[in-house]
């Protein structure tokens, strides 16, 4: 029975929405999850993937820190990578092929099986404020249910509109009710509303593929897991295949002959897509100098007894808001589905989502108090930025009504913290998407370290318990233990050594050398050191010490440039400054200061609009106003 009162009410029940209830109720506070359709809980609406470049960092980084996100995908795998090996480790990230059966009925599971957790299938139509304070929500049904704290994850509902060709309707990504009044709401409370857009590729029928003429995409022959608990759940030999293949001047042909068909070149789209994931027609009209696309064909479950998915697999890449028939001729155009079944066509969809220059580090929002948001209504795609965010959402959200310190990661501290940073102080002009490139200390935001980045802050915030906190203790014990041992030990340069060196192209050698000295060769691995000495340590503890071994200098580097931009982050700007007063400032750059009122000398600096000539003058203005106090 759903009570009238929680101390924490999540909206949505997405990615962001599960991380969100399920940190904030197993930190002891009594949590109300509401969703508008209990059987779309943890839904994968679009790709049946998690991970991928950045993205498998933060999956790795919410189960760092107690998160649900990496321990559900692990249980849910089809096929998973490690991307980028033959790059170095700052690239490097897992990417799995997942389940969409199983994956939200793990979810499910959880969430039911978790104490001070209730959920509610109901449609949320009006929030209670009062003296700019979150009270509780209003319900469809006309119920009201009061809380200490709000958070929004309502993904793509907030007046979604669903498009194929000329075709507009009011609508969720399953045909599902959207939510008319709440981001009407918002807007009246004084948020600036964006209209975003996002779409998805057409599934078709597996068995009508004829696979002989792709390329076969395999998984990896190592286990890997995104969870540091390291629990394996599916089988190595028994990995789904992926197949590889590419568009044609045909495809590029019908794509062109029908543009003015597609939503978006139709003129029937208002809200801005994802830049870094166009529909196929963009790409065509974008990069015209291009023969063909690569696309993959991805399965979506092996559960044959679901309607939805059991004969699906997703055509990745080829996103579209084409009317049905000219779907259809797209996908015949390729080789391979000549004779190809759409089981379910691709769409547009459009949502409402927020300002996120309007929220706090936090994910508060600065304009209702207690008022918390994270996902897509932040501007973001995808779903692992989601759950980063609602898993940030849900502790600081618990830690206010504690009067704890808020919880606030740094941008060199994890990927999940430049992902915060870049929304609340950047903002999104279309849907943003975590890449590789936006984080300047990438070599510090590792696949392999992000247990050590962040499992302290897990379980100091109360989501990593006793036992998991000193298994990783241990883990680093070991890596200290495996650092001394390669300082101590040395090889000498004998005639058989020598042979060795010789055989594997690296330099032979005239004096003794320690194992640590020898592994900072690029021709040397911790397998190299190992036909020295055997190494009594696992995998994951070898690699995280080989890395840091052999790209010392860079890293040492790395965090020297950190510490600089660090002294920036301390230098704190007060919260009451009159920007106005401030003589010399750029006008843009004051109407920017002005509108995200940034908490520190370092986040001013990111604004986009303010030069390090404006900053080097709001500095002196500081140093001028502390020695006046």
């Amino acid at each position: 029975m759903i009570k009238m009162d929680y101390e924490i009410i999540v909206v949505g029940a997405g990615h962001a929405g599960c991380e969100a209830s399920l940190a904030s109720a197993r930190k002891n506070h009594k949590t109300l999850l509401i969703t508008g359709n209990i059987n779309n809980i943890a839904d994968m609406p679009c790709n049946p993937s998690i991970g991928g470049p950045a993205k498998g960092i933060i999956v790795r980084e919410i189960d760092a820190l107690g998160g649900e996100m990496g321990k559900n995908a692990d249980k849910s795998t089809l096929q998973i990578k490690l991307l980028n090996t033959k790059k170095g480790p700052a690239v490097q990230a897992l990417r799995a092929q997942i389940d969409k059966v199983i994956y939200p009925k793990e979810m499910v599971k959880t969430i039911k099986n978790t104490t001070n957790l209730d959920v509610a299938e109901a449609m949320v139509e009006h929030l209670i404020v009062e003296d700019n304070k979150i009270k509780g929500v209003i319900l469809d049904d006309g119920r009201k249910i009061y809380t200490k704290a709000l958070i929004l994850t309502t993904g793509t509902y907030l007046k979604g509109t669903v498009l194929v060709g000329s075709n507009k309707k009011s609508s969720g990504p399953h045909g599902e009710k959207p939510s008319k009044s709440l981001s009407d709401d918002l807007k009246k409370i004084g948020f600036n509303i964006l209209r975003l857009k996002t779409g998805t590729p057409p599934r078709i029928d597996k068995n009508t593929i004829d696979y002989s003429k792709l390329n076969v995409e395999n998984g990896d022959t190592k286990v890997h897991t995104f969870s540091h608990d390291n629990n394996v759940y599916y089988d190595i030999d028994k990995q789904v295949p992926c197949y590889l293949l590419y568009t044609n001047s045909n495809t590029h042909k019908i794509i062109k002959d029908n543009l003015n068909k597609s939503s978006m070149y139709g003129g029937y789209v208002e809200g801005i897509g994802p830049r870094y994931c166009p529909s196929i027609e963009d790409k065509v009209v974008r990069f015209s100098d291009k023969e063909r696309h690569q696309l993959f064909i991805e399965p979506e479950s092996m559960d044959l007894s679901s309607n939805d998915y059991g004969d699906t697999v997703y055509l990745q890449g080829f996103s579209t808001s084409m009317p049905y028939d000219i779907q259809e001729k797209m996908v015949n155009s390729l080789k391979g589905l000549e004779k190809a079944k759409i089981l379910k066509y691709a769409y547009a969809i459009e949502y409402d989502a927020i300002d996120s220059k309007q929220l706090k580090q936090t994910l508060e929002t600065k304009i209702v108090e207690n008022l918390y948001t994270a996902g897509q209504i932040n501007g973001t795609s995808g779903y692992e930025e989601a759950a980063a965010q609602g898993l940030m959402a849900g502790v600081n959200a618990a830690l206010k009504l504690e009067n704890k310190k808020p919880l606030i990661l740094k941008r060199n501290e994890a990927y999940i913290g430049v992902l915060i940073d870049d929304l609340i102080t950047k903002g999104v002009k279309d849907p943003y998407r975590m890449l590789t490139s936006r984080a300047e200390y990438r070599l510090l935001l590792r696949n392999d370290n992000a247990d050590i980045r962040l499992r302290k802050y897990g379980y100091d915030i109360g989501l990593i318990d006793e036992k998991k906190y000193q298994i990783f203790k241990e883990k680093e014990n070991n890596i200290s233990k495996l650092y001394k041992f390669l300082k101590e030990n040395r090889i000498n340069p004998t005639k058989e050594n020598n042979l060795y060196l010789k055989k594997i192209n690296t330099s032979l050698l005239k004096d003794s050398i320690t194992l640590y000295d020898l592994l900072k060769r690029p021709e040397i691995t911790m397998k190299e050191i190992e036909y020295f000495y055997k190494i009594p340590y696992d995998d994951e503890i070898k690699e995280y010490v080989e890395i840091n071994v052999r790209y010392e200098g860079y890293i040492k580097k790395a965090n020297r440039d950190a510490e600089k931009m660090l002294q920036l982050e301390n230098k704190l700007i007060p919260t009451d400054i009159d920007y106005q007063k401030i003589p010399n400032i750029a006008s843009e750059a004051r109407e920017k200061l002005e509108l995200v009122r940034p908490t520190s000398l370092g986040q001013a600096s990111r604004i986009s609009g303010v030069n390090p000539a404006d900053i080097s003058i709001l500095m002196v203005y500081l140093k001028r106003n502390e020695e006046h106090v």
